[in-house]
């Protein structure tokens, strides 16, 4: 017997009945929606993209447009919201499952410990703030790391008395190496250290870090110690998800923090945290999962919570968390290796260019086991924000400024270009002399 349930009953009283779809309000795909991309045939990979005509954007991975199936599976969740506020989808589950599970299919990991989030930011948030430690723990990180990571470690230390350590992995980043990394880690390490805390891409460079090397650098350090004294690595992925093809066992770390409106362009606003042992963790928010409503409605602890007692409850902008499978399915379709590929085969043939302009000074390793998707570089005698300007009114090329201390200019090639705008990149960047 199908129950009809109100919004309250659909985030909250889930747990006691399945649910179903109250309404089916589907959206009439534009008449001008581009055809289904073919697997390798990037021309119509970046007709998906709605962006603007003759501007070869570099920057479009900071706030990702959406594809066209993205755009048609917000568009029908939102009509039908409007139609029916009492509107789940279909699929008879609780609704952000669908989601959860689009996510662990991407990952190969586990669907019960896949959180869902607002952003990378919220995602290091909640881990950081729910790590249990205790002054003479030390948390490990470095001097590359983001505001989002730095700061939730500050804000961990001032609430716990743990003490944040940081290190050094390269002073070049242009010759940045595994090794180097790897020693400085280790270097880094103490018996007190309980957490490894690293960012898989450097937003700043554009250097990509061994995490596999780095978690069996950790692994082998754990077998001498005690089960509750071992150390966790934690991870910004966020500029490496949806670029690289690497899943959770490829990585071999224990939490991964991302948002998916950047690399994966899924919808803007959303994310995910995922961990092998949520044990570890303390709750930060409420959730509105069915743990959560079980646990306050009978006064216990759930016994074995698992990621969705993490996800942050309330009300969210449910037609952009309830189309992220189409945007998890638009990039398994065109196959994780082939995105890969495409967006490294772009990064090299721009480094290749830049690096022989001899007043562009290239931040990016050349090496694309030590790149993803970012290049990185400066131009003599010009900030990175006036070459930012420049390109966009006298090019038509979108870039970026890294957001730091030591700014960088900043280039993304993702699956909406093409060789030909990275060699118009090239051709402007020469015109910068």
């Amino acid at each position: 017997m199908t129950q009809s349930l109100n919004r309250r009953a659909v985030l909250g009283a889930g747990l006691l009945a399945p649910l179903s779809a109250c309404t089916s309000t589907s959206a009439a795909p534009a008449a001008s929606a581009p055809a289904a991309p073919a697997p390798g045939d990037w021309e119509s990979v970046a007709a998906q993209f709605a962006l603007k005509p003759g501007v070869a954007n570099f920057a479009a991975y900071v706030l990702a447009p959406h594809p066209a199936p993205v755009r048609r599976a917000i568009q029908q969740h939102r009509d039908a919201l409007d139609a029916d506020p009492h509107y789940t989808p279909a699929g008879g589950m609780v609704p952000d499952d669908a989601s959860r599970k689009a996510a662990a299919d991407y990952l190969g990991a586990r669907f019960p410990d896949i959180a869902l989030t607002d952003s990378t930011t919220m995602g290091l948030g909640l881990l950081y703030s729910g790590l249990r430690l205790r002054p003479g723990h030390e948390v490990l990180t470095t001097e590359h790391d983001f505001m989002a990571t730095h700061e939730n470690l500050r804000l961990l230390a001032a609430r716990t008395g743990a003490k944040v350590r940081r290190v050094r992995l390269y002073d070049d980043p242009f010759t940045a190496s595994a090794d180097r990394v790897l020693a400085a880690i280790k270097a880094g390490l103490s018996p007190a250290t309980r957490v490894v805390a690293v960012t898989w891409v450097h937003s700043s460079t554009g250097v990509r870090l061994p995490i596999r090397a780095i978690a069996d650098l950790l692994a082998a350090e754990n077998q001498s110690r005690n089960a509750n004294d071992r150390m966790l690595l934690c991870v910004d992925g966020v500029h490496g998800f949806g670029a690289m093809a690497d899943g959770v066992e490829e990585l071999g770390c224990d939490f991964l923090a991302s948002g998916t409106h950047k690399w994966l362009a899924g919808p803007r606003g959303t994310g995910i945290l995922w961990g092998r042992d949520w044990s570890r963790l303390d709750p930060v928010i409420t959730s509105f999962g069915p743990n959560a409503f079980e646990s306050w409605q009978t006064g216990r602890p759930p016994a074995a919570p698992t990621a969705d007692y993490y996800t942050p409850g309330g009300y969210k902008a449910f037609e952009h968390r309830w189309a992220m499978p189409a945007a998890f399915e638009f990039h398994q379709a065109l196959g994780k290796q082939r995105v890969q590929a495409r967006i490294q085969e772009l990064a090299t043939r721009l480094k290749a260019g830049l690096k022989d302009l001899r007043h562009v000074k290239l931040a990016t390793p050349l090496a694309p086991e030590l790149s993803a998707g970012l290049v990185c570089c400066s131009v003599e005698g010009l900030s990175p924000g006036a070459a930012v300007t420049r390109l966009r009114e006298r090019h038509r090329i979108e870039t970026s400024v890294t957001p730091y201390r030591e700014q960088l200019l900043r280039f993304g090639t993702t699956i909406m270009n093409s060789p030909e705008q990275v060699d118009q990149a090239i051709k402007a960047m020469a015109s910068l002399a």
